[in-house]
């Protein structure tokens, strides 16, 4: 598989990490999951993400769980791993781990520390020390958990010092302001970066109208974001925006913080995706009520989805 670079764009998809009833890592539902989402049109995928529970993982199943990701993959789409760590040593461990397995790239999300514009562009010139110039990687930009704010003008030094970061992680929200900046930035000359966008793709056609590249996220439906993906590189706006409007009542349920990954996870399961929706713990359960919801939500979708064709 070749490494990530400049020009990716379309949706590589957060994965989330199946885990038996009894919170094992379930590596047969690891399979299911990764021939669910490449059935859906993923154009990559993304691990141990911050929807991916990867923090409750240990060291060691990171490795097994990348792993059989990426043999059930065989090469067919581009893998990014996450390899976020409170130290450069573990970092290092992880991404030489991951690379050595066949990832394309790692994506590395800044540490909540990080206050001013010089402690971010010198946290980065340490990752892409700790990465090595081989190792091409993600900019994550999720101020909303992160708590680090970055500037248009932040990410283009960090992307102008170092060629090994190539793509932007965007979910900052409201973001689409940032997004037009970078590209008209971009248009005058700065070096251009992918753009992928997160938030569960619940401002997918408006970040695509700005100049993003695609989506590096997850939802229940991800062909959602595939086909409005699609629709808008082809010319047709309107077909992206009336698919959009189909799933965005269930995109918007599933964004419930700290409730938003049992809500995926179940859907997943409902789906056949993954045997189980458990989450690791600690973690969320849903209610009777929450599923009556769900059920509503995903029949009206459907309806919907049947009479726009």
């Amino acid at each position: 598989m070749a490494l990530l670079d400049e020009t990716a764009g379309g949706v590589y998809v957060i994965a989330v990490t199946p885990f038996t009833e009894a919170g094992a890592l379930d590596l047969e539902s690891t399979d299911r999951m990764v021939d669910f989402y490449l059935e859906k049109g993923a154009t990559g995928l993304t691990v141990l993400g911050m929807m991916g529970e990867a923090p409750k993982l240990t060291a060691e199943e990171s490795h097994i769980f990348v792993r059989r990701v990426l043999a059930r993959v065989q090469g067919r789409v581009p893998v990014v791993a996450g390899v976020s760590a409170s130290g450069f040593a573990a970092m290092r461990e992880l991404s030489e781990s991951v690379m050595g397995d066949g990832a394309a790239g790692v994506m590395v999300a800044p540490p909540s520390n990080l206050r001013t514009d010089d402690q971010i562009v010198s946290y980065y010139a340490l990752v892409a020390e700790t990465l090595g110039s081989k190792v091409p990687f993600v900019l994550q930009d999720f101020p909303l958990v992160t708590q680090v704010q970055m500037t248009p003008a932040v990410i283009l030094k960090i992307a102008a010092a170092h060629l090994s970061c190539v793509m932007l992680k965007h979910e900052d929200w409201p973001g689409l302001a940032k997004i037009s900046a970078l590209r008209s930035a971009s248009d005058r000359g700065s070096r251009r970066i992918s753009i992928l966008v997160g938030n569960g793709g619940i401002f997918l056609p408006e970040e695509l109208s700005r100049g993003a590249d695609g989506a590096m996220t997850g939802f229940a439906y991800p062909e959602m974001m595939v086909d409005v993906w699609k629709a808008h590189a082809s010319g047709d706006v309107e077909r992206a925006h009336d698919l959009f409007d189909a799933y965005l009542p269930l995109a918007r349920y599933e964004q419930q913080p700290g409730h938003g990954l049992a809500i995926r996870k179940h859907i997943l399961a409902k789906r056949g995706a993954i045997a189980s929706g458990t989450l690791r713990k600690p973690g969320g359960t849903l209610s009777r009520a929450d599923i009556a919801d769900i059920e509503r939500l995903i029949a009206r979708q459907e309806r919907r989805l049947k009479e726009i064709g």
